[in-house]
């Protein structure tokens, strides 16, 4: 019964991590592919330009959408130690 908790639980764990690292990571290719485009028409070789663009997006969405993230981790932490309690028998 506890491995069947623990392979929810580590489930759950996979699944939320993909999720809040899914906005930055779609972010970050957009403007990726959209620098790079703009790169192979303008014939600019800068390689930071694509690096810092990337870099201040993805701090920006962390920076709009840490509320949330943090509530689900924190949620999600909630929910791991209730389960520990319930599974000591205290």
């Amino acid at each position: 019964m506890i491995q069947n908790q623990i392979h929810t639980l580590s489930y759950e764990a996979l699944m939320l991590i993909l999720i809040l690292s899914g906005p930055p990571i779609l972010i970050s290719m957009i403007l990726g592919l959209m620098v790079a485009i703009f790169q192979a028409a303008t014939q600019i070789q800068e390689q930071t330009l694509s690096f810092t663009v990337k870099l201040v997006a993805v701090m920006f969405t962390i920076m709009m959408l840490g509320g949330w993230l943090s509530g689900q981790i924190v949620q999600f932490t909630t929910t791991i130690f209730t389960g520990i309690a319930k599974w000591s028998g205290n």
